[in-house]
């Protein structure tokens, strides 16, 4: 069982950046596909981006492309949604999460794809 918990949210003018962190335990870190979804209010939960166990492959979003690096760090089980530019349509609650299935299978699947989330961070960017 992965426990994942996010960390980086707040509040953030238009134009801004925020740093979001998702720390794991319980599991074999280095060994799943880890991805950063968020749920603006109203809408379905949606990929922002994910990140294939070795860190050697990213996926973005179109909304995310150009302003959002997800990285990670295996030695410290954590993985990071770096956004920049933020847009008041970028205000949501993102989630971090977990799967053992390869990125092209949750770029097809989306969020059901995965096994295992976090509790969420809100970001709130104003206008």
């Amino acid at each position: 069982q992965v426990q994942l918990v996010e960390s980086g949210g707040g509040l953030v003018q238009a134009g801004g950046s925020l740093r979001l962190s998702c720390a794991a335990s319980g599991g074999t870190f280095s060994s799943y596909t880890m991805g950063w979804f968020r749920r603006a209010p109203g809408k379905e939960c949606e990929v922002a981006a994910t990140i294939s166990s070795s860190g050697g492959i990213t996926y973005y979003a179109d909304s995310a492309k150009g302003r959002f690096t997800i990285s990670r760090d295996n030695a410290k089980n954590t993985v990071y949604l770096q956004m920049n530019s933020l847009k008041f349509e970028d205000t949501a609650v993102y989630y971090c999460a977990a799967t053992r299935k390869p990125g092209s299978t949750i770029r097809a699947k989306g969020y059901n794809s995965m096994d295992y989330w976090g509790k969420g961070t809100l970001v709130t960017v104003s206008s």
